[in-house]
């Protein structure tokens, strides 16, 4: 298969604001596509080699492709890293150059995606002495043999900057309607996806088995699962009438969620994200081998730093200290300890917990944990009453924890991976008339800075997500909150996620002076919610024309990089809130 074939979709992708648009060009992508070489295309297409669980990065710094582009144009690097700095986007500049070489030189090899994958193959797993210069040969090579376009995706691939923004949800459609000829079809491929976490693994085997072989997907040691995710609501009443009067009223610990597989011969550590952390807590490894019995199983907790001095929980910006290091781990772990606070488990020696009710997923873990001072089992209580989950709420935020997460213990409370529903609710501190809790949210947008912020920017245009359309939707411009130092840093921080328009998966009425693909995502703090004409989220759910809008936003410092944007806050609770907040205010006494 010709690489030109992936990298013409590309240019369509990167080109439309339209998400249908990005869609069928996907379907045309894989359905061009011969099957022995689909798992690679849908790998490539997301802008990764393999799925994120299997830790293999290509790792080549933006100083070592220019090495190679100068290599390969026979062009300064000097000259080089000037333009990159204008663009802001290496890839453009490559192949800027490339077509200026290309006018003299005439033959080239051309590339296919069998080549291109098995380099940048070659490239990840380049280790060990002499390996950056590996590294700028194997680059180089293929640089010389690719044309102009082909260059900018290729480079863009191994600096980690792809920049066309297919997310899993549109390939999991796109797949869907390929394969099985409508999104109908969707459910299916993504139930194999949530226990798998591998996309091209999913798209290889329904190219080759059918739509059917998805029924045959099992959970397994070694694969993460896509987590269970929650929905939120604001008070006791609500949430114990939406479990059906009664629940399981679980510690929402301040911490960074873990999904651990356990093996006799290893202990694996997966975020939320699917990424592996395990060489970043080798202690937590440690107290988990002397901790579980069971031989095998996949459970699931959160890691929570914790003081030394004073054995008292410390919030997640300490523990996500951890995250991300490669040297002096031993020396931080030791800084920053942390104890695992468990809460369900998914596999257990043989047996798949996920198609088991909560109390027995529940039972089981108890079962097969040992509890030592670094592992515990979160604290929880069975409750049906509104007075005794809000007395055990204000114990939760007295022992330090976030709020509480209260869990269905009824006929339909299975683990369902990847999906975000009621059978686990978020209740965190009441909402009052004016926001009393953070909310995460997506950079979609900048906004020039003037004056003191000239030359960086003056504010960025923030999105919640909407899973039901896969899109994200404005909800403020957020100019408050930052440092000089974030100010200084952003251009730089986000110059890799710039394109030239809005994105296919962006709903804005707002015109930005910047678009991102949406990528990094960022606590935010406000005064209240509000309607407004300007912005997206909730559109017309409340009033005709007018959507959510928080007001005096405020960065709160904590950059969310544990989160990828569809893990952000939806536009379903943003608008949950915002019916809390008019609850809240109705109910206030009247002013004298």
């Amino acid at each position: 298969m010709f690489y030109s074939l992936i990298t013409d979709a590309y240019e369509k992708i990167e080109a439309t604001t339209k998400r249908l648009e990005m869609t069928d060009y996907l379907v045309d992508l894989i359905k061009k596509t011969p099957k022995d070489a689909i798992s690679k295309v849908v790998h490539l297409t997301v802008g990764e080699l393999y799925p994120p669980f299997r830790g293999i990065e290509l790792g080549v710094a933006e100083k070592l492709a220019i090495r190679a582009i100068a290599m390969a144009t026979g062009q300064h690097e000097k000259a080089i890293t000037e333009d990159y700095n204008k663009t802001g986007d290496l890839g453009t500049t490559t192949e800027k150059f490339l077509i200026k070489r290309t006018q003299v030189t005439l033959t080239r090899q051309r590339l296919t995606v069998e080549r291109v994958y098995e380099v940048l193959d070659k490239i990840a797993h380049a280790t060990g002495a002499g390996a950056q210069e590996i590294k700028i040969r194997l680059l180089t090579s293929l640089l010389n043999d690719a044309a102009s376009s082909e260059a900018k995706y290729i480079v863009r691939m191994v600096t980690g900057k792809l920049r066309i923004g297919v997310a899993d949800m549109t390939t999991l459609d796109a797949l869907s309607i390929a394969y099985g000829g409508g999104k109908e079809f969707r459910e299916e491929i993504e139930r194999a996806y949530n226990l798998t976490s591998d996309l091209g693994y999913v798209a290889e085997t329904v190219a080759a088995k059918g739509l059917d072989a998805t029924k045959h997907f099992k959970i397994t040691v070694g694969k993460p699962v896509r987590p269970m995710l929650a929905e939120r609501l604001s008070s006791a009443n609500e949430i114990l009438d939406k479990l059906g009067g009664k629940g399981a009223a679980e510690y929402k610990y301040d911490g960074l969620r873990i999904q651990a597989h356990i093996s006799p011969k290893t202990i694996q550590l997966f975020s939320r994200r699917i990424e592996n952390i395990t060489s970043q807590f080798p202690d937590v490894v440690k107290a988990l081998r002397g901790a579980v019995t069971a031989k095998e199983a996949i459970i699931e907790g959160e890691c929570v730093a914790v003081d030394p001095n004073t054995g008292e929980m410390m919030p997640f910006q300490m523990v996500s200290q951890r995250r991300g290091r490669k040297y002096e781990i031993e020396e931080t772990a030791k800084e920053i300890p942390v104890t695992v606070f468990l809460f369900d488990t998914l596999y257990a020696d043989g047996k798949d917990y996920t198609l088991r009710l909560y109390p027995e997923r529940r039972e089981e873990l108890k079962k097969i944990i040992k509890p030592t001072e670094h592992v515990k089992i979160s604290e929880q209580i069975i409750t049906g009453t509104p007075e005794e989950l809000d007395q055990y709420m204000e114990k939760a935020i007295t022992d330090g924890c976030e709020g509480l997460m209260l869990k269905d213990i009824g006929p339909e409370s299975f683990y369902t991976a990847g999906a975000r529903g009621f059978k686990w609710i978020k209740f965190k501190r009441e909402y009052k008339s004016e926001m009393a809790d953070t909310v995460d949210l997506v950079v979609v947008g900048a906004f020039a800075g003037r004056g003191r912020r000239a030359g960086s920017y003056g504010a960025l245009l923030m999105a919640a997500y909407d899973p039901d359309s896969d899109m994200f939707k404005t909800v403020c411009k957020l100019g408050s909150g930052f440092t000089d130092e974030d100010l200084a840093n952003m251009p730089k921080m986000f110059a890799q996620y710039k394109i030239t328009h809005k994105h296919a998966r962006v709903d804005s009425r707002i015109e930005a002076d910047m678009w991102f693909v949406p990528t990094v995502v960022m606590e935010v703090i406000g005064a209240e919610l509000t309607l407004s004409p300007s912005h997206t989220c909730g559109l017309d759910a409340v009033r005709k024309g007018a959507g959510l809008a928080i007001r005096f936003p405020r960065f709160t410092g904590n950059w969310r990089k544990d989160k990828a944007p569809e893990d952000a806050n939806t536009v379903k609770e943003i608008m949950e809130m915002y019916q809390s907040q008019l609850k809240k205010i109705s109910m206030a006494p009247p002013k004298a």
